[in-house]
C-alpha cells in the first residue's frame, strides 16, 4: 500500500486518487482539507462495507460513525489523546484508520483482529470493551489520572474522549459515571452517538450554529467570567444566575438532564456532517479546563449502504453478504437453534400459564424473546441495557406470584451478580434464568464466552442449575423451570443449532429435580457429562470400546442439586471417572469432586479427572476449533481416559 508522493506536502489530490491509501495512521490525515476528509470518509465507508461482506460482523453501527471517526482522528492527537469506544462494535472504521487496514479482513477470525477494541491489539485502543456502558467510567479514570500527574508536576494536557451510544446510555453505570464526573469536574469529552432518535430534538443548520457558538472559546471564557462574577453575589443571586444560564441554553439546545449531572451540553448536531463536526470538535479540543462536556451527535445506523439503512436491525450484526444485493449468506437448513427452541418452549408454557412473563435486557432477538413478544406483547419486558434492574424487576414480580423468565446471555448475567445473590437467591424467589450463549461462542471471543455461570451460580445456596445435552432436553428444562416454584432456577444452553437427533416436542415434560440419566452402561470408565458435551462423550465411548475399554456414559442434567446416588454409583463401579462441562474450573466438576471427597470415595483408588475449559481466556475462532483448543473434544476425552489408565493413546481417533 504505497503512499502518494503528494502526501507529505498535503497537496490536493484528484478525486480518482484513493486518499485511504495515504492514511496508515491518523497523523497522515491531519493536514487534509475538509473536502479531502469528506472523500476519505466515503472511501472508508466503502472499505468497511467490503471488509465486513467478507468476514461478517457488526456493520450497521460501524457505518453510522464513519464521519465521526474521521473527524475525531483528524482533530485530536490520537493515540496521545485517549479515544474510548463504548462496546467497541462500531470501531471497524477506527481500526482501518489506525494501522490495521491490512488485517481488517481477518476480523473475528482465528489469529485475526478482535471484533471489539482491545488494548493488546493497538495503542489506539486505550481501553478494551465488548460489554456496554463502560466508556465514561474508564474515561473519567483516565482524566483523573492525567490531573493527578499534572498536580505532581508532569506536563500532561491530553484529551480524553468517550464515544457512547444512546442504547448504552440506558444503563445505570453510564449515569453513575456522569454523576461522578460532574462532581469532580475533570476535563472529559463525552460524545453521545444518538442513532435511534430516542433523545434528539430536530437537528439542522441553526442547531449546528448554536453548538459552535456555545462551544467556542470566547463564549466559554465569557461564561466562566460571568460565573466568577456571580460567585461574588449573595448565594440566592448566584443560584439564580446559574439557573438562568442553564435555562437559557436548555431552551436553545436541550440537554437539561446532562446539565443537571454537571456536564456542559453541546448539540444536537448532524453526526454525518463534517462541516458541523470539525469546528465543534476543534472548539472542544482547545477549550480550557472546566466542566466535562457532552457533545450530542445524531447519526443513522447503516448510513451510506441502502440495505443497512432500510433494515438496521438485520444489519446490526451480519454474516458474510453480497455487497451489490445486500443478501446475507445463509447456512443450509438444519436442526432448530437452541434459542428458537427456548422461545417456542416458553411460548408453549405461557399458553398454559398466564403467570409466565419474560424479561430481557435489550436483547429480544438474541434471546428469542422477540417471538414471545409477538405472541404475548403485554407479558414481555425489554428493560434496556440494564441487567441489574432486569433481575431485581423480575424478583419483584416473583414476590407477587408471577413466574418470570429472565432471558439473558451468560456473559451478561455477570453484570447483575449481586442482584442474583441478594435480591433473588437469598430471598429464595422463583426467578427463572435462561442463560443463552453458554460455553464458547466463536467469533465474539472471550468477552462473550459463557464460561463462568456454573461456577458463579453453583456457589449460591439453594440455586437449581440445569444444562441440556440437546435441544429436546432444553424443551424439558423450560417446562421443569415453569413448574418449579420453590426458589431460583437457572438453565444454560449454547449458541447455534441443536443436534437434530429427534423432534422437539411441542411442549416439554417436567423432569425430576436433581435426577440424571444413564445412556450407556459399562465397567471401566465413567463419563459424566453436564451440558452439550454428551455427544462427544458418546463418540469417545465408541473409540474406547474399540480399544477394549468399557464405558458408562451419563448425562447429569443437574449440577445443583447433584444426583448424588448416580455420582456415587459411578465412582464405586468404575476405575476412572471423568466429568465434562462447557464451563470454567470451579464448576460442575468441582461440585462432584467436593461430594465424592466428603463421602470418602477417593479413598479406594478412584481416578477422577474433571475436564473443563482451561484456566485462560480463549481468543475468537470457530466454536469447533475453540473446543479443540480447550481440550473438550472426543479425542481429548479418549486421551484423558487412556492416560488415567496408563494406556497408550497414540492410535486414538474420535
Amino acid at each position: 500500500m504505497a503512499n502518494s508522493p503528494n502526501a507529505a506536502a498535503g497537496g490536493l489530490v484528484p478525486p480518482a486518487t484513493p486518499l485511504l491509501d495515504r492514511v496508515r495512521i491518523p497523523a497522515d490525515m491531519r493536514n487534509f482539507s475538509a473536502e479531502q476528509l469528506r472523500q476519505l470518509a466515503a472511501e472508508l465507508r466503502a472499505e468497511t462495507i467490503h471488509a465486513v461482506s467478507q468476514t461478517g460482523g457488526h456493520l450497521g453501527a460501524s457505518l453510522g460513525v464513519v464521519e465521526l471517526t474521521v473527524a475525531i482522528h483528524a482533530v485530536f492527537d490520537t493515540p496521545r489523546d485517549r479515544l474510548i469506544w463504548d462496546v467497541g462494535h462500531q470501531a471497524y472504521p477506527h481500526k482501518i484508520l489506525t494501522g490495521r487496514r491490512d488485517r481488517i479482513r481477518t476480523l473475528r477470525q482465528a489469529g485475526g483482529l478482535s471484533g471489539f477494541t482491545r488494548r493488546s491489539e493497538s495503542e489506539y485502543d486505550p481501553f478494551g470493551a465488548a460489554h456496554s456502558s463502560t466508556s465514561i467510567s474508564a474515561g473519567l479514570g483516565m482524566a483523573v489520572a492525567r490531573d493527578l500527574k499534572r498536580q505532581a508536576g508532569a506536563r500532561d494536557d491530553r484529551n480524553v474522549i468517550a464515544v457512547i451510544g444512546d442504547g448504552a446510555m440506558s444503563a445505570g453505570m453510564a449515569y453513575e459515571a456522569m454523576n461522578n464526573a460532574g462532581a469532580m469536574r475533570s476535563r472529559l469529552i463525552v460524545v453521545l452517538n444518538d442513532n435511534d432518535m430516542s433523545i434528539a430534538p430536530p437537528v439542522g443548520a441553526m442547531s449546528a450554529y448554536l453548538s459552535r457558538l456555545i462551544s467556542s472559546r470566547p463564549f466559554l471564557s465569557l461564561r466562566e467570567m460571568m460565573a466568577k462574577l456571580a460567585r461574588r453575589f449573595p448565594a440566592p443571586l448566584e443560584r439564580a444566575a446559574r439557573r438562568a444560564d442553564e435555562y437559557a441554553r436548555g431552551l436553545l439546545t436541550g440537554g437539561t438532564l446532562f446539565e443537571e449531572l454537571g456536564f456542559y451540553y453541546v448539540g444536537p448536531i448532524d453526526g454525518h456532517s463534517l462541516d458541523h463536526l470539525l469546528p465543534i470538535l476543534r472548539n472542544l479540543r482547545d477549550a480550557e479546563d472546566g466542566a466535562p462536556v457532552l457533545l450530542h451527535v445524531v447519526t443513522q445506523k447503516g448510513k451510506g449502504y441502502a440495505p443497512a439503512e432500510a433494515s438496521a436491525d438485520k444489519y446490526h450484526a451480519v454474516a458474510k453478504f453480497n455487497v451489490v444485493t445486500g443478501t446475507q449468506a445463509k447456512a443450509p437448513p438444519g436442526p432448530p437453534t437452541y434459542t428458537k427452541v427456548f422461545a417456542q418452549s416458553l411460548i408453549a408454557e405461557a399458553e398454559a400459564d398466564p403467570r409466565i412473563v419474560a424479561v430481557t435486557a435489550a436483547m429480544p432477538s438474541g434471546t428469542g424473546l422477540d417471538l414471545f413478544e409477538k405472541r404475548f406483547p403485554k407479558r414481555c419486558f425489554d428493560v434496556g441495557i440494564a441487567e441489574q434492574h432486569a433481575v431485581t424487576f423480575a424478583a419483584g414480580m416473583a414476590t407477587e406470584g408471577m413466574k418470570p423468565f429472565v432471558a439473558i446471555y451468560s456473559t451478561f448475567l455477570q453484570r447483575a451478580y449481586d442482584q442474583v445473590m441478594h435480591d433473588v437467591a437469598l430471598q429464595k424467589l422463583p426467578v427463572r434464568f435462561a442463560l443463552d450463549r453458554a460455553g464458547l461462542v466463536g467469533a465474539d471471543g472471550a468477552t462473550h464466552a459463557g464460561a463462568y455461570d456454573i461456577a458463579y451460580l453453583g456457589c449460591l445456596p439453594q440455586m437449581v442449575l440445569m444444562a441440556p445435552a440437546d435441544e429436546v432436553e432444553l424443551a424439558h428444562m423450560v417446562a421443569t423451570s415453569a413448574a418449579f416454584d420453590e426458589g431460583p432456577v437457572a438453565f444454560r444452553f449454547p449458541r447455534g443449532e441443536g443436534f437434530g437427533l429427534e423432534a422437539v416436542p411441542a411442549r416439554g415434560r417436567v423432569l425430576e429435580i436433581g435426577r440424571g440419566r444413564v445412556l450407556r452402561e459399562g465397567t471401566k470408565v465413567a463419563l459424566l457429562s453436564y451440558g452439550g458435551r454428551l455427544q462427544e462423550c458418546l463418540k469417545a465411548a465408541d473409540e474406547l470400546a474399540a480399544r477394549g475399554l468399557s464405558c458408562t456414559v451419563a448425562d447429569a442434567r443437574f449440577a445443583k442439586p447433584l444426583d448424588t446416588a448416580l455420582v456415587e454409583r459411578l465412582a464405586r463401579e468404575h476405575e476412572v471417572m471423568i466429568t465434562l462441562e462447557e464451563g470454567s474450573v470451579c464448576g460442575f466438576g468441582a461440585l462432584v469432586m467436593h461430594h465424592l471427597a466428603g463421602r470418602g470415595l477417593f479413598d479406594h483408588g478412584l481416578k477422577f479427572r474433571p475436564m473443563t475449559l482451561p484456566d485462560l481466556y480463549l481468543d475468537h475462532d470457530t466454536p469447533k476449533a475453540q473446543y479443540e483448543t480447550a481440550g473438550l473434544s472426543a479425542r481429548a476425552i479418549v486421551e484423558t481416559a487412556c492416560a488415567a489408565l496408563g494406556v497408550a493413546a497414540q492410535t486414538a481417533r474420535a
